[in-house]
């Protein structure tokens, strides 16, 4: 599960640098849950063409991660809004207050 999680997450951050030829399989694949069977036979390659795709984009978003580090840098920043957050709502605030301070948390989150 946690690979899966990990692959959705490097995708969404550098899918768009992949030919749309890789984008298709991998989705159908990969995020779709699509068996490299069935995928082989709806682009007309082998089984073993698909998994070899794959993985070869599995490399490429990971070596995407490496040079960039946009993933690590999502997770650190999210962790520590979700930080903030939590100390705000345990520290002695106004309700008015703490009700801002959450909004900004949560439009901050949800722009990540």
């Amino acid at each position: 599960m946690e690979k899966i999680v990990e692959q959705t997450l490097l995708y969404d951050f550098y899918g768009e640098l992949l030919t749309e030829h890789q984008k298709e399989v991998y989705e159908d694949v990969v995020l779709g849950d699509l068996g490299y069977s069935e995928a082989a036979q709806e682009y007309g390659v082998s089984r073993q063409g698909v998994h070899d795709l794959v993985k070869r984009v599995d490399r490429q978003l990971m070596d995407y991660e490496k040079k960039l580090g946009l993933v690590m840098r999502f997770r650190k920043i999210r962790s520590e809004v979700m930080q903030i957050r939590e100390m705000a709502q345990k520290a002695d605030l106004e309700k008015e207050d703490f009700s801002q301070a959450a909004q900004i948390c949560d439009r901050i989150l949800t722009q990540l």
